[in-house]
């Protein structure tokens, strides 16, 4: 091919695809009758349920305040990390509920159904929360114990005599 292809028509035609353009889907928001994006987040064995709505930026986990929850604030700065990395902070208020884990792993499960719901909300978002790899669920969990073993690797004292 000698000549320059300058449409997008002419490299359907060429390559014999219906259209390119597909390929390239427009997101459109997710949300309920109420004005609410809804997510599941996951980390460990911790699952969350999390809605968010245009507010204040007042955040409700279990039916608690966010301070009272988790009250170290290392798990609140994880739970603020999607909003700041969005450029969304005090923007949405947040309606969590979790089950399982500890409270690191409940943490972590609450930022990645913001995370979610955040690009479920406003798609436009979905950029920086994927770059900052707040969109992909840590799949890390407790390796299970074996037999023979006393935990998951460690094996039992070895005595000579």
């Amino acid at each position: 091919m000698t000549d320059q292809i300058n449409t997008l028509e002419e490299l359907s035609a060429v390559a014999g695809v219906e259209a390119v353009a597909e390929d390239i889907i427009a997101r459109e928001p997710v949300r309920d009758a109420l004005g609410r994006a809804y997510a599941t987040g996951k980390r460990k064995d911790a699952v969350a349920r999390v809605w968010i709505k245009p507010g204040s930026g007042k955040v409700v986990v279990n039916g608690k305040e966010m301070k009272t929850y988790f009250a170290r604030p290392v798990l609140q700065m994880i739970l603020r990390q999607p909003f700041t990395v969005a450029g969304v902070e005090d923007q949405f208020d947040v309606y969590a509920t979790v089950k399982g884990g500890g409270l690191s792993g409940q943490a972590g499960a609450v930022k990645h159904g913001v995370s979610k719901a955040l690009q479920l909300y406003d798609p436009s978002l979905r950029g920086a929360l994927k770059a900052a790899g707040f969109l992909t669920r840590d799949s890390r969990v407790v390796e299970r114990k074996k037999f023979g073993r006393r935990k998951a690797r460690r094996s039992f004292q070895f005595s000579k005599r």
